[in-house]
């Protein structure tokens, strides 16, 4: 029969097992500490940033304003029109070429409407001798009845009778004026001084009445037709300034409010906007233009807006502050231009906080900071003007 192991060398086993766990763990983090003492510290490499990358946050005068944008259009344009039917001709002017008022622009054939004016002139002619006849015939029957040879009844008849023929020679006469007048219509002439835009009739091409012949347009007054919301349409009043950019152009165009529809489009609801161009020297009708309307000013602690990141549940900026880089909350308001920049409104923010500009890119928050030279951190003059849309 096994003998059982003594309980006393049992609890022995125990107690050795335990001491040499003990000890090897004493031994691995002391030799833990040696490599570490002996490996070199690891440094976190500092940021270099350059005088550019940064800007103080500082009080602006910012332009509140509404984005618009529309198509150029001339003040002043007419359409000539074929006023009588018939075989167009004398057509010379294109587009491009300038034209005078009142000048002769092209003929619509006339020959129909001449015969139908020596028609009518003859009518006349006819009605004016029934006239005579009529004269005649009562100054007779007046002389006679004066005399007792016929009743008083005939002299009114023959009064009568007199008194149609004016009518209808007066009849005549109007219809002669009719005919002339379609006569004259065969002479189309341009009702304004401008621009031929477009040509849509050919010489030798019968039209009809109202055939659109020539698009005359007035280049000396542009103005651009804007289309806003309802609720932006509420801060729009008349001669409030913009500035446009018009395709195709470098240079910024001034415009004012000259009118504003007083209804809203059906539908949609939009209002439309009449900007006058102040400068339209090189323009054309038919440019697209964009810019902003300055509806108001606000004086208020900005920052560029290309320095508040939204990579974060709420928006924030990249402040410096003892060498290192923090990320600070702010609320932006109203935007606004100074020179080729948007800037934006903010809270949250003290003034004069070394802010990092956008196109650093996301910084580590904590992460040191070190400049290439002494940074240029003096706030620019207050008020550097901006105009600009608001969100």
């Amino acid at each position: 029969m096994r003998r059982k192991m003594p309980l006393k060398w049992i609890v022995l086993a125990v107690v050795v097992a335990l001491a040499a766990a003990g000890l090897w763990r004493v031994l691995a983090a002391r030799q833990a500490q040696q490599a570490a003492a002996q490996s070199p510290a690891i440094v976190q490499p500092a940021v270099e940033l350059a005088q550019t990358d940064v800007v103080r946050a500082e009080v602006r005068e910012l332009q509140r304003g509404l984005p618009i944008s529309g198509t150029l259009k001339a003040v002043n344009f007419a359409l000539v029109k074929a006023r009588i039917a018939g075989e167009l001709r004398g057509l010379t002017v294109r587009e491009g070429d300038t034209v005078q008022a009142g000048q002769v622009v092209a003929r619509v054939d006339a020959t129909e409407g001449r015969a139908r004016l020596k028609q009518a002139q003859e009518q006349a002619d006819a009605a004016r001798a029934q006239i005579d006849i009529a004269q005649r015939q009562w100054s007779n029957n007046k002389a006679l009845v004066d005399q007792g040879f016929i009743s008083r009844s005939a002299v009114d008849t023959s009064l009568n009778n007199l008194a149609a023929a004016r009518s209808t020679h007066k009849a005549a006469l109007a219809a002669v004026d009719v005919a002339r007048q379609g006569v004259d219509d065969a002479v189309l002439r341009a009702p304004i001084t401008g621009v031929v835009a477009q040509r849509l009739a050919q010489p030798g091409e019968r039209v009809g009445v109202d055939t659109r012949v020539l698009e005359i347009v007035d280049l000396g007054r542009l103005e651009l037709e804007a289309t806003l919301s309802g609720a932006d349409s509420l801060e729009v009043r008349v001669g409030q300034q913009a500035t446009l950019q018009v395709e195709g152009s470098a240079r910024p165009i001034a415009a004012r409010v000259a009118r504003i529809n007083p209804s809203a489009q059906a539908g949609s609801r939009s209002v439309l906007a009449y900007l006058a161009l102040g400068d339209t020297g090189g323009l054309r009708q038919g440019l697209f233009a964009q810019g902003a309307l300055t509806t108001g000013s606000a004086s208020s602690l900005a920052v560029p807006l290309a320095a508040v990141r939204t990579d974060k549940p709420a928006p924030y900026v990249q402040l410096v502050e003892g060498g290192k880089v923090l990320h600070q909350a702010v609320t932006p308001g109203v935007r606004g231009e100074a020179g080729k920049e948007t800037w934006v409104a903010v809270s949250g923010l003290p003034p004069g906080a070394v802010v990092v500009r956008g196109h650093v890119g996301p910084l580590r928050e904590g992460t040191v900071v070190k400049f290439t030279g002494a940074p240029p951190l003096q706030p620019s003059p207050k008020g550097g003007g901006s105009k600009a849309p608001s969100p």
